[in-house]
């Protein structure tokens, strides 16, 4: 009777196996099987479900802003609001080497966006109630402040009192350059932050000012030539910028931005880009206007 038991003993634990094996999607002869992700779907006529069904993307961003979004030399962004992109193609269904990355400086978001030639914008671009009137912009996603890039030797400038009268480069189009003129400052514009570190070499300007952020990122990219000084003197809600009165796709990205929150891609985000230079902050909650 022993010798009958062994093999019954046996075969229930191999069937044990064997149902265990096909629970978690394997098969009886030890290959497994993978489910997969489920295609996302949206409402007919959204553009949430153009974008799907293209299966592409068109987003505007800077390709100058260390940190956030700098061009690699293959031609690809990198930096946070880069990473920001990706998470909100994925949702789309959309793969990395489908995003068409278009470089968009301060003076032309709100063109591209209404001529259609991106699909969102995001590039440091900042909410404000005078862009609202002709896009639209779905976060913020993350808070900065204007402040100060200055020579590494220069202990003259402190704060913005110090900018009054004096020549500060900033970007055609930028919040911070209308910020400039109303301190009192006279403002000195370029196309891009970065051909602002020229003048400041050669003593053009005393300072460049703009987001604290992407000045962080100019300083940590020419270590010890910069510094960035004082406090910063302005709140920048930096958003993502799509066409007008698109409200669906807005509040899509909306709630895209606070599943990244919740599930800690967004915070990975950070870390492996901006994060390397300036500290995690917990990001605002995207406005429901």
């Amino acid at each position: 009777m022993k010798r009958m038991r062994l093999p019954l003993i046996a075969l229930a634990a191999a069937g044990a196996l064997a149902l265990s094996a096909c629970a978690s999607g394997g098969t009886p002869g030890g290959e497994t099987t993978t489910t997969p992700e489920p295609e996302p779907t949206f409402e007919a006529g959204t553009t949430m479900a153009e974008l799907a069904e293209a299966g592409s993307i068109t987003i505007g961003t800077k390709f100058d802003q260390p940190l956030f979004g700098l061009v690699n030399p293959d031609g690809t962004p990198e930096g946070f609001d880069v990473e920001i992109g990706k998470i909100i193609a994925s949702e789309l269904g959309i793969a990395e080497e489908d995003i068409e990355w278009v470089e968009t400086v301060s003076a032309n978001r709100e063109p591209f966006i209404q001529n259609g030639q991106v699909d969102i914008v995001i590039a440091t671009y900042t909410i404000n109630d005078k862009r609202k009137e002709v896009v639209s912009f779905a976060g913020p996603y993350y808070m900065a402040g204007q402040s100060i890039l200055v020579l590494a030797d220069n202990d003259d400038i402190e704060s913005e009192d110090d900018l009054v009268g004096q020549p500060v480069c900033s970007v055609t189009g930028s919040t911070p350059a209308a910020k400039l003129a109303e301190i009192g400052a006279e403002p000195v514009l370029t196309d891009t932050y970065s051909n602002c570190l020229g003048p400041l070499r050669d003593g053009t300007v005393v300072a460049v000012s703009t987001d604290n952020v992407i000045l962080a990122g100019l300083a940590a990219q020419n270590e010890g030539e910069f510094k960035v000084v004082g406090e910063p003197f302005t709140e920048e809600p930096y958003g993502i910028g799509l066409a007008l009165e698109d409200t669906d796709f807005r509040m899509w990205i909306n709630d895209v931005l606070e599943e990244s929150y919740e599930d800690g891609r967004y915070e990975e985000a950070w870390n492996a880009t901006a994060g390397t230079v300036l500290p995690f902050v917990d990001p605002p909650a995207p406005d429901r206007y």
